[in-house]
């Protein structure tokens, strides 16, 4: 049996996410889906941005 992983991303990418959310007013999901990425995660990293 193989161990699972959760991807990691780096900072500037979160940031890019983030940005794309309130700097462009985009949806979270809008950009979630785009990216390939969890609802939960852009929400945070908007959140935090």
């Amino acid at each position: 049996m193989t161990k699972r992983t959760r991807p990691t991303y780096s900072p500037e990418f979160r940031l890019e996410v983030a940005q794309q959310v309130v700097d462009e007013q985009r949806s979270v999901r809008d950009v979630a889906d785009a990216m390939g990425l969890g609802k939960s995660n852009v929400d945070k990293w908007a959140h935090q941005y």
